[in-house]
């Protein structure tokens, strides 16, 4: 689809809207995999604002009952929400999985590592951010325990060290082949960044490894890639 495509265009040709917040660390797995499997001429994304604490309102609780981006919105009315359940969606859309596995050993393989990233590195960022800093303001964060919140982020720096020892003996994070699991890890280290936790200095692997990530165009155009797909909220 051609950048200059107009909205109304984009509204007749989209079979799929994606509910998010551009440089959000969790909608980032999706706009990644989304890019991937060069999906991004069939979905229009409707940004939803974080820190005005839209993703908790009553409208956006109808279509997620968690409260969380992203969401996949179908043609039919269908949401789907959740990560790794939107990943499954789109790389099945082709009948030709390319990141959540093709074999059951894959397939096994990709899910045990994108859970580990999940547990160990992205989620418990997400515990650091909400408890232990100002996180998305006093008008969202209700409830901070900032004891907890800290050994989250001790948690994610032990999950940094041990993905930095399986990259020293793979490529990717499940094996050879880049899959849902090093977006996962992806979407941890982006997090990082934004609340200034840098990945430890003795982990090489990783640094390199994401170094080499960043260079992918999925990785590298995540935010830029809406900027002629989106409309508001509404």
């Amino acid at each position: 689809m051609s950048i200059h495509t107009s909205n109304s265009e984009i509204v007749k040709s989209a079979a799929m809207k994606i509910h998010d917040w551009p440089t959000g660390p969790y909608p980032a797995r999706v706009r990644i995999a989304l890019a991937e499997k060069e999906l991004q001429s069939r979905v229009q994304f409707v940004t939803v604002h974080l820190r005005k604490g839209e993703h908790k309102r009553p409208e956006f609780l109808a279509k997620n009952y968690s409260g969380t981006l992203p969401v996949l919105e179908l043609d039919d009315g269908t949401f789907i929400a959740e990560c790794t359940a939107i990943t499954e969606y789109l790389d099945a859309l082709d009948g030709s999985p390319t990141l959540t596995g093709r074999t059951p050993r894959e397939k096994g393989l990709i899910h045990m590592m994108n859970k580990r990233a999940e547990l160990e590195l992205l989620d418990a960022i997400s515990v650091y951010f909400h408890h232990a800093t100002p996180g998305l303001g006093p008008d969202v964060e209700i409830y901070q325990n900032a004891e907890w919140g800290s050994r989250q982020r001790d948690k994610a720096l032990r999950g940094m060290n041990y993905f930095d020892g399986v990259l020293k003996q793979q490529p990717f994070v499940a094996g050879e082949l880049f899959s849902m699991a090093d977006i996962t890890v992806i979407g941890g280290l982006i997090f990082a960044g934004l609340v200034e936790l840098p990945v430890p200095a003795q982990c090489e692997a990783l640094q390199a490894w994401y170094a080499r990530m960043q260079q992918r165009p999925s990785v590298k155009n995540r935010v830029t890639m809406s900027e002629a797909l989106t409309l508001p909220a509404g």
